[in-house]
This record gives C-alpha cells, sequence and structure tokens, in this order.
C-alpha cells in the first residue's frame, strides 16, 4: 500500500523532510511507525505520539487504506 507520511518537530528532524510517499505492506499504524522508525532512526517510542489519519486523529488500532495521509505527531515543548 502507498501512504503519503507527515513528520512534524523532531521526526521532521529525523526524516530530513516533511513528507514523503512510503510504499508498504503494513495496513497497521503501529507497524508502520515501527518500519519508519527503523529507516530514519527515530528515537520516539511509539506511545509518546499521536497519530492522525487523513486529517483526524486516530487510534493506533485503526486500520489504514491505500492512499491515507498519515501523521506521526511528537509531543513539542515551547517557550
Amino acid at each position: 500500500m502507498r501512504y503519503n507520511i507527515l513528520y512534524f518537530a523532531s521526526l521532521r528532524d529525523g526524516a530530513g523532510r516533511d513528507s514523503e510517499d512510503v510504499e508498504s505492506v503494513h495496513a497497521n499504524a503501529r507497524l508502520l511507525y515501527d518500519e519508519l522508525r527503523q529507516r530514519h532512526g527515530f528515537t520516539v517510542r511509539q506511545q509518546a505520539l499521536r497519530l492522525a489519519v487523513n486529517g483526524a486523529f486516530a487510534s493506533w488500532d485503526q486500520v489504514l487504506a491505500d492512499g491515507d495521509e498519515v501523521a506521526f505527531l511528537p509531543p513539542v515543548s515551547g517557550g
């Protein structure tokens, strides 16, 4: 399946880009994130992230569909 992945904050820094199109066999967001974590060397654990699918916050158990826009949102600090 093909997904449009959006990266923010430290994930954007780790991936070196704001977004990318990804081909994956995973229709599960947890497994997809694990795949991307290995690929880009992300240090943020899945439990610390929020997930959004097609612009709406989603459960990590949501089944992904071909063409979905998937955003992984790490905690951010401001000041």
